[in-house]
């Protein structure tokens, strides 16, 4: 009988498993987890509500959200797809719906819903879990792998790793068998920054925005919202993803420029201004918040180009236009630090991919070795892209193994 053994009790373990069982009812599979609980990310991804992938199902697009695994991805997207893993879950009875933003999740709004249709299928195949189980001494042997468990040496046919992005123990062993590791550093995160302009608006979000690391080509585009901290939403999300390491380089100091009406561009921002004149010269500028400015930071705008809350359109000069124009087209912001949710960690880092063959997601240096999930150098921007790696990965691999 083939045994395997699958360290890492998360989304991509336990989807490999499940797979890989169900292609192979022979074979003895037993899933590792260090921890006392399997399927920790699962459980608070997307609030607790679990976003299980995203709605976006041509792969040549799909692989633009990972600023890491890019290329590598594109073949396997081909052969298990974001349409293949809501087919996935809901021929096992849990419905899925599409948001607005195009994220994916159970209709229950409940990440149990996709934690209980995963251990009953563990169960139904007859999968062994063990937790509170570390694993140390990945060793291959002449045919197959020994590995020790708690100290207690196992022999396997194929080992699968997935043990995600925090992977420090693991990533050593392998530094050992010759695996080069990129090094792990954050990839989502928020930027910290005490520039007066965002005082007493925490929580406010401007929804037409688009966000440039200073000096870079970094840019991204999207909701920014604004938190007692500093900065966050998508926009800024995104652009932490795509910069991680040259921000991780700056230690977390920069400089961004932030436009706050990314659809309107500066002649037309000018031109309304010069209409708002003519229009509603006698109007107050204070009581007329344009393109689409929520009304609060329309207001710490103007206090920041010290335009008083009094003034009238007819009264503003060319200096403090040209002011507002460029606090609202090119404001410079200056970050120092970040902030993490620790419970949603994204690591950008892992196996280098150059030692992967992402036909099967096995090891091109051992045999029988194969990898899924964030363990690898792959990581993507938030909206459920990291949760489609893993499950492509576990299904690849389930195919291959």
């Amino acid at each position: 009988m083939t045994k395997i053994a699958i360290i890492g009790g998360g989304a991509g373990g336990f989807f490999t498993a499940i797979n890989t069982a169900e292609k192979h009812s022979d074979y003895d599979i037993t899933i590792f987890e260090k921890g006392k609980n399997v399927l920790g990310k699962v459980k608070v991804s997307g609030g607790g509500r679990c976003n299980v992938t995203h709605a976006c199902f041509e792969p040549k697009e799909l692989v633009k959200f990972y600023p890491r695994g890019t290329k590598e991805l594109l073949g396997p997207f081909h052969s298990f797809m974001t349409g293949d893993t809501m087919e996935w879950f809901e021929k096992r009875g849990v419905a899925l719906k599409i948001e607005e933003d195009n994220r994916v999740f159970p209709v229950s709004d409940d990440s149990q819903s996709i934690i209980d249709c995963l251990q009953e299928e563990i169960r139904r195949l007859g999968i062994k879990v063990k937790t509170q189980s570390t694993v140390t001494d990945i060793t291959p042997l002449e045919k197959g792998w020994s590995i020790s468990v708690n100290g207690t040496e196992e022999k396997f046919d194929k080992v699968v790793i997935a043990t995600g992005g925090n992977s420090q123990s693991v990533w050593s062993e392998l530094e050992k068998l010759g695996y080069k590791i990129i090094e792990p550093i954050p990839s989502l995160f928020t930027f910290n920054t005490k520039d007066t302009r965002f005082r007493n608006l925490s929580g406010l979000v401007v929804k037409d925005a688009s966000v440039k690391i200073s000096g870079t080509k970094f840019l991204e585009q999207g909701p920014v919202l604004i938190t007692h901290w500093g900065l966050s939403g998508p926009g800024i999300l995104k652009l932490s993803s795509v910069g991680a390491r040259h921000l991780h380089e700056k230690n977390y100091q920069f400089q961004i420029q932030v436009d706050w009406a990314f659809s309107f561009d500066k002649e037309t921002v000018e031109g309304t201004f010069k209409s708002q004149r003519s229009s509603n010269p006698k109007k107050t500028i204070h009581n007329s918040p344009l393109f689409d400015i929520p009304k609060r930071f329309w207001h710490s705008l103007l206090q920041f180009c010290q335009i008083s809350d009094q003034k009238i359109w007819a009264e503003l000069g060319k200096k403090e236009k040209n002011k507002l124009t460029e606090a609202i087209k090119n404001s410079t912001i200056s970050i120092h630090g970040k902030s993490t949710n620790k419970e949603e960690f994204v690591t950008c880092g892992g196996v280098d991919l150059k030692q992967i063959n992402f036909t099967k997601f096995e090891s091109k240096l051992h045999p029988n070795l194969f990898f899924v999930g964030e363990v690898l150098d792959i990581d993507a921007l938030t909206g459920g892209f990291n949760f489609q790696a893993a499950w492509t990965g576990g299904w690849v691999v389930a195919q291959n193994i």
